[in-house]
């Protein structure tokens, strides 16, 4: 379903109803039918996924870094540290990744801590991403011995070169089918 973001009209039932878009609306119609569904076919129902996801459209995740080289100051380098925009979430790289790689967004996702670093996993191991900085070579590891297809990291997830080649080589080991990819 593609919905855009329209208010709902002032003083409607739905407004009245506690719905200030038309998406509202929308979600929540999903939600009964759902609901509907299990409780009319409960045996059914028990390997029936009635969840689903909202995504909102917006610009790229990353900063934009389109300067001419008389523009840039000693101020404005300290700004491009780091090339993901300062209000993006682990998920919104992730899926930021799917859509680049032409992945469904619809496929199962799990999320898990792995000696302290958030882990995803996209359809059993279609794509693993970290996104934390200064990953460990154990956990980086731990990701190689699952042989996903693709696996993603952020750039700050290397503490430098020698970290970035050194995924590399763990990779060529462990994993040497998987793309990396260092956002």
């Amino acid at each position: 379903m593609v919905q855009l973001p329209e208010e709902t009209a002032d003083k409607s039932v739905a407004q009245k109803m506690g719905f200030g878009t038309i998406c509202e609306i929308g979600k929540e119609r999903i939600r009964r039918a759902g609901k509907k569904t299990k409780e009319s076919y409960p045996l059914i129902a028990r390997k029936i996924d009635i969840g689903f996801r909202v995504f909102k459209l917006d610009d790229t995740n990353m900063t934009d870094v389109y300067y001419s080289a008389g523009e840039y100051t000693q101020g404005l380098l300290s700004m491009l540290e780091s090339n993901v925009k300062a209000d993006r979430t682990d998920l919104d790289l992730l899926f930021g990744c799917l859509l680049e790689w032409g992945l469904p967004l619809s496929m199962p996702y799990k999320s898990e801590q792995i000696e302290g670093c958030t882990v995803h996993t996209y359809n059993d191991g279609d794509l693993i991403a970290c996104f934390d900085e200064n990953i460990p070579d154990s956990v980086i590891k731990a990701i190689a011995m699952r042989q996903p297809l693709r696996a993603v990291f952020r750039d700050s997830s290397f503490d430098g070169s020698p970290a970035k080649i050194n995924v590399g080589e763990i990779f060529k080991m462990l994993a040497p089918d998987t793309r990396i990819k260092v956002i």
